[in-house]
């Protein structure tokens, strides 16, 4: 037989792209959509939802930079749809190759109960399943219009980055205003041939296991009637049960899949703006959570809880029982992913203090693990302090990015200045927001670097920066992947399970003494002076307002201003986060920052000078 393997993988992409996905949705109608844009920064719900609104199609342009739109979508399910699973498809304008750095929306029922958020990959919502036929459908979509800062050509100047200068030209046109039936069938399909595809490609062409997922793939094609894709999907799907059921090497290496968003809680979009993207990611996680039983996610930032609770509450009620059902992970035990060499050691020390406090009050919940996967390099002092916060583990990423030496391990002790380890993990799947695609489980085997001492890592896996977090189809992937010949197996586990296990499995791993020092993003040290003036300036007069105010409750009655100080060290921990303190972030954040420490320094001072009349008098 003549080698034919190029003809059927080129075969497969060709009958993905053009046949079987577009099946997975094969019938649809229009609907009718309405819109209002906001004249200014967001507006209540309330008001979104009761605004009028003007006639809009797909096609048409909307979204000036940094605004907010509401659009109402209406129509009708078919009855010859009856008993059917029906989604709304509703594309703002998306570019499918930048989740989380553009437009996003959340979607809400009439009522004013939020449903799920939309983002490039995630642009369904579910109707009813099965349909009864004859159902009205009516959504309202609070649509944010922000725009590309990081675009294929990245890092460039821009006026984008400031509401100021961003201008007023819409950014986007609605692609797709749709009412359709989804066809589970044909997406299973799609999963199957995804995951075998991007399997056999990372396998070595002359080993067996390839050519018979190969073999496989072509009968399935062969069963496939490309003029009736749905009728013949499970005919398909047949031809692949057995490379599908074919379990992985007992040498395997093991994968703990944790669902994930990275979300940065400023950087190239204002604090406001991360307000938002926290409640569409999390109206998806929950959401997913209640369709997917072994799915579970980790969310750290105790900051970006408190968003949620105080903007969306309903929301928060969601994360709570599943939080309280042991799904919904609050990870990491810091009020944000802050930047670990330029605050003091209090302001460090405060970091675990409120993060931890606000988990365990709001959650019951106690953290062993720091979690910071983007954080710019961590100083010598940090285990110290990660210890002394009851905490023994840590996770980051981005030492991996590392310009020139390539750090030695993926699982070893972290030993800090005064002798203190802490038990440490990079991924070496080298990112954190994996999308359970071959090529990066694959990458992930290949560049452990403990092979033969350990076989465990980790994967935070779902778009984050308001990418919308975990899809259906990263779950559907990973439960393929569980137990498959020629792949790692993965499976969903909490932090605290992976870390456990990989601890027991190493207890002997090599320790890396001092800082780790990040090659990349060096200029972080000293651009934005006065963001890094702001902190350390608010660090210094935070110190002096307790002193004095501590000393005058003590001799003179003065009442200590508790919840005063709490909420302006929260204000600081908040823009020691690793994008604003370093200085990374777009104009608008430094210069939202440089008001707020200037309205901080005057609220201490007040403190201040109160205290010393009290001890005074």
């Amino acid at each position: 037989m003549h080698d034919d393997r190029r003809l059927t993988e080129a075969r497969l992409k060709r009958v993905l792209d053009e046949r079987i996905r577009p099946a997975i949705h094969p019938e649809s109608v229009p609907l009718e959509a309405g819109i209002w844009t906001a004249p200014g920064e967001p507006v209540p719900v309330a008001e979104g939802l009761a605004a009028p609104r003007t006639p809009i199609a797909a096609g048409d342009a909307w979204g000036a930079p940094w605004g907010t739109s509401w659009l109402t979508v209406s129509g009708r399910v078919p009855r010859a749809w009856a008993g059917r699973t029906v989604e709304a498809l509703i594309d703002l304008g998306f570019d499918a190759n930048m989740p989380g750095f553009q437009c996003e929306g959340l979607v809400y029922r009439p009522d004013g109960s939020p449903v799920k958020g939309l983002h490039p990959r995630n642009q369904w919502v579910r109707i009813a399943s099965p349909a009864a036929g004859g159902e009205e459908v009516l959504l309202h979509v609070e649509a944010a219009s922000n725009p590309v800062i990081l675009d294929y050509h990245p890092f460039l100047p821009t006026e984008l980055g400031d509401r100021e200068t961003a201008g007023d030209a819409p950014q986007y046109r609605l692609a797709r205003l749709d009412l359709a039936v989804f066809d589970e069938t044909v997406w299973q399909l799609v999963m199957d041939l995804e995951v075998l595809g991007e399997l056999m490609a990372e396998l070595p062409a002359e080993g067996a296991r390839r050519w018979e997922i190969l073999r496989a793939v072509d009968r399935a094609l062969d069963a496939l009637d490309l003029q009736d894709v749905g009728g013949t999907a499970a005919a398909a799907r047949e031809r692949l049960a057995g490379v599908l059921s074919s379990p992985a090497e007992p040498s395997a290496h093991r994968i703990s899949a944790v669902g994930h968003a990275h979300i940065d809680s400023a950087w190239l979009w204002p604090l406001r703006e991360t307000v938002r993207k926290v409640a569409r990611t999390t109206a998806n996680m929950t959401a997913l959570l209640e369709d997917e039983p072994d799915f579970v996610y980790a969310m750290s930032q105790a900051q970006q809880y408190a968003w949620i609770k105080e903007h969306r509450p309903e929301v928060y009620a969601r994360v709570k029982k599943a939080v309280a059902e042991g799904r919904f992970v609050p990870a990491g035990g810091m009020w944000v992913e802050s930047d670990t060499n330029m605050p003091g050691s209090e302001a460090m020390a405060r970091q675990f203090v409120h993060g931890k406090r606000f988990f365990l009050e709001e959650f019951g919940v106690e953290n062993e693990e720091a979690w910071l996967p983007d954080t710019f390099g961590f100083a010598g002092g940090l285990p110290q302090i990660i210890r002394a916060a009851g905490a023994k583990w840590l996770l980051t990423q981005k030492i991996s990015w590392s310009q020139v030496n390539s750090f030695p391990h993926h699982t070893f002790w972290w030993e800090g200045i005064d002798g203190t380890r802490i038990f440490t993990h990079f991924p070496p799947i080298d990112t954190y927001n994996c999308s359970m695609q071959g090529k990066e489980i694959a990458h992930a085997v290949r560049n452990f670097k403990d092979k033969g001492r350990a076989r465990h890592s980790l994967a935070p896996t779902g778009w984050g920066d308001g990418g919308g977090g975990t899809t259906r189809e990263m779950v559907a992937k990973a439960a393929r992947l569980r137990d498959l010949e020629g792949s790692a197996r993965v499976r969903w586990e909490r932090p605290a399970e992976f870390f456990a296990r990989a601890e027991a499995e190493y207890p002997d791993a090599p320790v890396w003494v001092g800082e780790l020092y990040l090659e990349l993003h060096r200029a972080t040290l000293t651009s934005q002076a006065r963001t890094k003036q702001g902190n350390r300036a608010a660090e210094n007069l935070l110190r002096e307002a307790e002193l004095w105010a501590a000393t005058a409750a003590v001799r003179a009655g003065f009442p200590y201003p508790y919840e005063e100080l709490d909420r302006i060290w929260k204000t600081v921990l908040l823009h020691q986060f690793h994008d604003i303190l370093p200085g990374s972030s777009i104009a608008w954040v430094h210069r939202e920052a440089e008001r707020t420490y200037a309205a901080v320094a005057g609220e201490l001072t007040g403190i201040v000078e109160r205290a010393q009349r009290a001890l005074a008098g």
